[in-house]
């Protein structure tokens, strides 16, 4: 009971102090704010970017396989890639033919062009020529309307799927079900509006809601598709057996392209798992870069506390000698500085995390949806009682002794 009241003392203690030096005390947490801000901010714009990134390559699908010409990430240069043939509208119905047991097999082309509607033009915008097949492959279904049919296919209809920020840009808030656009110099019927899926635009991927869908044979029709690149997306008969059911799809490509033996593969085979790997070290290598930098703010606050503490020893000398003679002990004078340097950064970092909410609202408004959680404010508010400890322990030695 003795040892809690003696804590207790020189906690109201402490509390007195700074209340007596409150300029010195907001000045001190200042070094403390900014790198609480910088950890909050880093901590959360990692968490929002990361959210975002998977919800949008979580539309791919983890067990499906994207043969194409190029592979999704090439480091280096990419000649070697630049020579190969590309994927033919042929090859795509032969694989189709020999990949019995896959569950979906779904060839894809694209192009940009400009849509129009009435007097509002976008331009450079993703066309994709897709089939029926294209939501057994992802994850992606139209929140109003329908997907492509079989028979749009079949009848090279000239109908689209627009993606949710097309249909925002272009429409604004009319309901743009059976109405008619220009894409290039042709008229589609809208008959869907795809759900909201995100972008992967900070890695170099494409914004899929600002995406039109249309039926492939449609597009062979209306933009061509001899001298076009097609990807085919193979969705395999079950999670577990992907990795056996990829070597299958690499033995029956090198069939249709006649491969020798021993001849390299003139294409590529793609997955989600690349995607989230390349993510994974571009992120770590930001967090990284990120946490150096709050950790050199951090370090700086906190010497700003060692020194501002110095100075308060020093200053408190008569107080310290007195407290001592009337029976305080070397553990009471102790604590009563570690629990002064531990408040002064609890309240920087309790500051930094009101501001971090502000610079928070502006990322999730302008940037991407991101939100500052509970588990960010216990590592920010623990991580400054931490830095008050350490940087108020030399001053507070120097005070007991």
């Amino acid at each position: 009971m003795k040892f809690v009241s003696e804590f207790k003392e020189s906690f109201r203690i402490a509390l007195q102090a700074i209340g007596a030096n409150k300029a010195r005390g907001i000045l001190t947490t200042l070094g403390i704010v900014i790198g609480i801000v910088a950890v909050v901010t880093t901590m959360t714009a990692a968490n929002g970017l990361g959210n975002s990134f998977k919800e949008s390559v979580g539309a791919l699908g983890s067990d499906v396989l994207y043969v194409s010409r190029m592979p999704w990430i090439v480091m280096g240069r990419n000649f070697e890639y630049r020579n190969r043939p590309g994927i033919g509208m042929k090859e795509t119905q032969k694989l189709k033919k020999k990949l019995r047991n896959a569950m979906a097999v779904n060839p894809t082309t694209h192009t940009n062009r400009s849509v129009k509607y009435r007097s509002e033009t976008l331009s450079n915008v993703g066309i994709i020529g897709t089939t029926e097949a294209h939501t057994l492959v992802t994850s992606s279904l139209p929140e109003f309307g329908r997907f492509i049919t079989a028979m749009d296919v079949q009848n090279k209809k000239n109908i689209c799927i627009i993606g949710s920020e097309t249909r925002k840009r272009l429409f604004d808030k009319m309901d743009p079900i059976n109405k008619k656009i220009k894409i290039g110099g042709n008229r589609f019927l809208v008959v869907g509006i795809m759900e909201k899926q995100g972008s992967a635009s900070f890695f170099g991927g494409p914004d899929f809601d600002s995406q039109i869908y249309i039926p492939i044979t449609s597009f062979i029709k209306n933009f061509g598709g001899r001298h076009r690149d097609f990807d085919i997306a193979v969705k395999a008969p079950s999670q577990e057996q992907l990795a056996d059911f990829k070597y299958e799809v690499i033995g029956e490509m090198r069939n249709i392209r006649k491969l020798h033996p021993t001849s390299k593969d003139n294409f590529s085979i793609n997955q989600m798992d690349s995607l989230l790997e390349m993510y994974n070290n571009v992120m770590g290598i930001v967090i990284l870069v990120g946490l150096l930098i709050t950790g050199i703010s951090l370090f700086v606050g906190g010497i700003g506390v060692m020194n501002i503490m110095f100075v308060s020893v020093t200053e408190r000398t008569r107080e310290i000698g007195i407290r001592k003679a009337i029976g305080a002990k070397r553990r009471a004078i102790l604590s009563q500085f570690l629990f002064e340097s531990s408040i002064i950064t609890l309240m920087g970092g309790a500051i930094g995390i009101l501001c971090s909410y502000g610079i928070t609202y502006l990322i999730n408004k302008l940037l991407m949806p991101a939100q500052v959680s509970i588990p960010i404010i216990i590592i920010s508010l623990a991580l400054s009682v931490f830095v008050g400890l350490l940087s108020g322990l030399i001053p507070a030695l120097k005070a007991s002794n």
